[in-house]
């Protein structure tokens, strides 16, 4: 297959950004990506990032580039979740089956080690030089310092779009006709806390697992860092009783800990600086379409396809569409039209899959996984999936513990849930839910 060495610009130097140039430079080509932030890895981290999960998707796109073993240095596996329900014992719920984790790295970690990764690999990056305008047919763009100063012209083969949820590139794509375009935000934000170490430097709570603390309206989550601290995020609606703008005084945030979080009491008071010290963010579910212009520009990873982090799967869905990128260059060479194109229609309706499915997980996180009822379905179909593990893979391990498109997952556990709001209709089926009869009902509906 012939691939000819292009001139190609990538807007953006954050995960996504950073593993594409590594991709595409081992095709021959040259690459160098602008990022009007500095470089991250001389600042200090900005109090706003939710620790990243990486699971199957993401290490399939890490080892075809050659970088997994070097990734999993920085990173814990967690192989299963602690739940901190109020009144009751700490409890565990295994992920998956023996040996399948999620793994917690920090976003800052990562992301510094990928730009020196895209750096030994020869690629030029750009700092501090901020993309005003793209011109999309001609594959020209345009930075400055400001909006209104003068600029500087670049002219390139190829534009990739890794430039977020509220991508500079997009915006341009958005203006021309027939482009679709929508953002929906919840009305919930979230905000970074953080658990110190112990004085030894070892964790306060199970490093292994994803800390949960459910609270109807509202949670906490946790997941270790290899310092021993723990990165916190708290989601809370923005306005309401409960709420970011409620809590005004480092007294009522002290009782809001203490009266929720009884077990985080030893870290109150570094939580609490943090409260006050750390943005309160918005989260967003973004969508469009086309994501390519031409054979000219590309959107990737988030610019495209932004969702909601309940599922850990925004960066796994980037890191995705390259793998894919990838096969599919691998299949045309140099027809980056039929590249585009074909990268499209396979992404999207993945990408709006893990959107719907990264929803709903955040109701059922933040409200099901203290109701009885709930526990119980899930508890039949953990007792099912052990017994009949070909038969029945759970939605979560469909879509963390296996490269199978997000689309098929959303599918197959749509399907699955029909068949347990009938199973949970049955008479005293808080009684008998691990009978024969249970059992033969569930394979029968299937």
């Amino acid at each position: 297959m012939k691939y000819t060495p292009k001139e190609i610009a990538i807007i953006g130097s954050g995960l996504v950004g950073s593993l594409l140039a590594i991709y595409l430079k081992k095709f021959g080509h040259k690459i160098t990506v602008f990022d009007r932030r500095p470089d991250i890895r001389n600042i200090k981290f900005s109090g706003r990032s939710i620790n990243l999960a990486m699971s199957n998707r993401g290490w399939n796109a890490l080892e075809e580039a050659g970088i997994d073993s070097e990734i999993k240095e920085i990173a814990i596996p967690l192989d299963k979740r602690a739940m901190h329900v109020n009144g009751k014992p700490e409890y565990y719920q295994k992920y998956g089956k023996e040996g399948e984790a999620i793994w917690s790295i920090s976003r800052g970690v990562l992301n510094r080690k990928m730009i020196d990764l895209a750096e030994e690999a020869g690629v030029e990056f750009r700092f501090e030089e901020k993309v005003w305008d793209v011109d999309l047919p001609e594959a020209k763009l345009y930075t400055g310092e400001t909006e209104k100063g003068e600029w500087q012209e670049y002219k390139y083969d190829l534009i990739f779009g890794c430039d977020g949820a509220f991508s500079r590139v997009r915006h341009k794509m958005q203006r021309r006709s027939r482009f679709d375009y929508s953002q929906d935000f919840i009305d919930v934000g979230y905000k970074e806390l953080s658990i110190a170490p112990n004085d030894d430097g070892t964790h306060k709570l199970d490093k292994n697992s994803f800390h949960i603390w459910p609270r109807g309206k509202f949670m906490l989550i946790a997941m270790p860092n290899l310092d021993g601290s723990f990165t916190c995020t708290l989601f809370m609606p923005f306005e309401g009783d409960i709420s970011f703008e409620n809590i005004k005084t480092k007294e009522e945030a002290k009782n809001f800990f203490k009266t929720h979080f009884p077990n985080v009491r030893h870290d109150i008071e570094n939580i609490t600086d943090d409260f006050f010290k750390n943005p309160t963010s918005a989260m967003v579910t973004m969508k469009c379409f086309p994501w390519t212009y031409w054979d000219k520009v590309a959107l990737v990873g988030d610019s495209a396809h932004a969702v909601v982090p309940f599922y850990g799967q925004g960066m796994n869905a980037g890191f995705e569409d390259i793998f894919t990128l990838n096969e599919i260059i691998k299949k045309h060479g140099d027809d980056w039209r039929s590249i585009f194109s074909e990268y499209e229609n396979i992404r999207k309706p993945n990408a709006d899959a893990i959107a719907e499915l990264s929803y709903r997980n955040f109701v059922e996180m933040s409200s099901k996984t203290a109701d009885p009822k709930f526990l119980l379905q899930k508890k039949i179909e953990k007792y099912f999936a052990s017994k009949h593990p070909e038969k029945w893979v759970p939605a979560y391990s469909r879509v963390t513990f296996s490269d199978k498109p997000y689309a098929e997952a959303l599918a197959e556990g749509d399907f699955q849930e029909e068949i347990m709001q009938k199973v949970m209709k049955l008479d005293a089926i808080e009684e008998k839910w691990d009978s024969t009869e249970v059992e033969n009902y569930i394979l029968s509906l299937l």
